[in-house]
């Protein structure tokens, strides 16, 4: 798994990065269960999806501000 960078999600729309964000947390959620259970070979992928929705977050919240 790769890291997403910010420079393409900012040119995504906040509706996609909404969707994206909900798609991120939903296989974050899964790949720590299947890391609990000791199926998950690559256990970097959680820390890059952790970071890629903190992107998301982050890129969400300035958007508010400049809105606001």
């Amino acid at each position: 798994m790769k890291p997403r960078k910010a420079k393409d999600l900012r040119e995504l729309t906040d509706q996609e990065l909404q969707q994206t964000l909900k798609e991120a947390v939903e296989t974050l959620a899964r790949l720590r269960v299947q890391h609990s259970l000791s199926q998950l070979q690559d256990t970097s992928s959680l820390k890059i999806l952790r970071k890629d929705i903190a992107r998301i977050k982050t890129i969400l919240s300035e958007r508010q501000r400049v809105k606001g």
